[in-house]
């Protein structure tokens, strides 16, 4: 039997590292000791008498995840690999095939190949399977797989995809690509413009400004800013975005922990690009971050609308920590503080439910804030917008449609059996709705609401008291209104589907660029964004 005695030695030491570096070891010094002392020895009997062979590697991982799962899902061990993609992402620059991948059971799938890069030369296309790289099955990896689809620019690298059924082999020469926080910004009209800001890389402050001036000087007064879909990044970043509109010295964000040294206070230190151009801001329910920084901060300081739906509600601050032989490990280490008090933190990962998840803030106990002028914002579930726009919402339907994947695999199947060539006259239409509804019962989707985990909770209680037979009638009746409410779920979500289903098939034939260019002329919170910019009186009331 091996014995991978080094392996066993080193990486409890790591752990040690660790605890080592924080305030709690001094202030649990025995408590923490003595729980390293017994993993380690549980460890090294385990991978000594265990009757099969151990991979010593495989189960520390499961260890340090398992235990970093029972504290929030942003606290992560990140091994070599990861932490030098974590670095080339936070610094805009990536070398591969140019695709966003993700990583599905046994498989990588294509999300979208961007345009003109190395995967679309090649003809790779979103919804194409990725099952082998340089013959290698990528099947028996875990999370790592697109770690084989980097390289050096200029080397080859050979796929087997599956397409509709069929499997192809390709050969995808990498490239240098960089990752624009600002993909898209033009004029929507004579005089507004329009700044797509996706993600809040070491560019993006930078980008954002190019992007306003570049704006002004084609005449823009007025300035939609969409964080809609941009989950975050760099803190420094968000605050020298809100830099851009607001005045130097101004307090931005403030971050609270239980460590001394991690209380910060975040102010603008450069002069603003433009303290006066009328300022719109876009958010969504996959707003979150420093995209909710950016906008809680101009919200609190009245320095723009904000329009949308909910943002995503997370106030939790990471910092990255080195540990032993490349490794590093990312800890939550403070929560954030818009400028008018707010954390808008939405989930408690510290109290859970019985079921092990985490609870959400309820509405009763938000707590409420004044903005620079007085206006009452409120914490408790992420930034809620001055101008709420209905069809932004997601609702319980539409996040397990989505988290199923069914709006992307309908959109490629969509691609693969209609033409769609002219941008601007393009519709989802009621056949095409229809269409989803067909594909839905074909794929056999169902979902459980809240509700019926609660009244089957109920019924399991009832059982147990033997009272179901007495309420056995009222149980059956509260069934069948859950059947018939969860019938009608699909219909009447119908607004909120279209536009998910059209933004995504958009895509599949004209890339995000296309689908920024369509939103100018057709899209909800883009329009009213504009109505409100274009009315000074109303824009000055919403603000005062």
């Amino acid at each position: 039997m091996k014995r991978f005695l080094t392996k066993k030695v080193i990486l409890p030491a790591a752990i040690i590292v660790v605890f080592l570096s924080s305030t709690a070891f001094n202030s649990n010094f025995f408590e923490i000791a003595k729980q390293i002392e017994i993993f380690t020895t549980m460890f090294k009997e385990l991978n000594m008498n265990y009757v099969d062979d151990t991979n010593p590697g495989d189960l520390m991982d499961t260890a340090i995840k398992s235990m970093l799962d029972e504290l929030d899902p942003y606290t992560r061990f990140y091994n070599e690999q990861d932490v030098q993609t974590a670095r080339i992402n936070n610094a805009g620059d990536y070398t591969g095939i140019g695709a966003n991948v993700r990583t599905l059971k046994d498989k990588l799938v294509i999300v979208e190949p961007y345009k003109d890069y190395a995967a679309d030369k090649a003809g790779l296309k979103a919804g194409d399977e990725i099952i082998k790289i340089d013959g290698v099955d990528i099947s028996g990896f875990k999370e790592d797989a697109g770690n084989l689809l980097q390289g050096a620019a200029g080397t080859n690298v050979n796929l087997t995809y599956k397409r509709q059924g069929k499997t192809n082999t390709i050969t995808v020469t990498r490239e240098s690509l960089e990752i624009n926080a600002v993909p898209h910004y033009s004029m929507i009209n004579d005089d507004t413009g329009y700044i797509v800001l996706r993600k809040f890389n070491k560019k993006a402050s930078l980008q954002t400004t190019k992007a306003l001036n570049s704006l002004k000087n084609l005449g823009a007064k007025k300035i939609i800013l969409d964080l809609r879909g941009n989950p975050g990044g760099l803190l420094n970043e968000a605050v020298n975005i809100v830099n851009i509109f607001v005045p130097k010295e101004q307090l931005v964000v403030t971050t609270k922990s239980k460590v001394k040294k991690y209380n910060k206070t975040y102010y603008t230190k450069r002069e603003p690009v433009d303290l006066e151009i009328p300022l719109a801001v876009l958010i969504d329910g996959k707003s979150a971050s420093a995209s909710e920084i950016v906008s809680g901060a101009l919200q609190d300081l009245d320095r723009a609308v904000v329009i949308g739906a909910r943002s995503f509600g997370k106030g939790l601050v990471q910092r990255p920590k080195p540990l032993t032989y490349g490794t590093q490990m990312k800890i939550t280490i403070s929560r954030y503080y818009t400028p008018s008090g707010r954390c808008i933190q939405a989930l408690d990962y510290w109290n859970r439910d019985e079921k092990g998840n985490a609870t959400r803030t309820k509405k009763e106990n938000y707590n409420s804030f004044k903005t620079k002028k007085g206006r009452i914002v409120f914490d408790g579930g992420g930034i809620q917008p001055d101008i709420e726009i209905e069809a932004s919402k997601q609702t319980p339907i539409t996040k397990a449609i989505e988290a199923e994947n069914l709006i992307f695999d309908f959109a490629t199947d969509y691609f693969y059996n209609n033409k769609v060539s002219n941008l601007a006259s393009f519709k989802f239409s009621e056949s095409d709705f229809s269409s989803f509804k067909s594909y839905l019962k074909t794929n056999n989707f169902n979902f459980e609401t809240q509700t019926e985990k609660a009244l089957a909770a109920l019924n399991t209680i009832a059982e147990d008291e033997e009272i179901n037979d007495d309420i056995n009638s009222e149980y059956n009746q509260l069934v069948t209104a859950l059947n018939t409410y969860k019938s009608a779920a699909i219909n009447k979500n119908k607004e909120k589907l279209s536009l998910l289903l059209r933004d995504e098939i958009i895509k599949r034939y004209f890339y995000s660029e296309g689908l920024y260019d369509y939103y100018k002329s057709n899209n909800t919170e883009i329009k009213k964004a504009i109505d409100i910019l274009n009315n000074p009186s109303e824009y000055t009331k919403i603000l005062n």
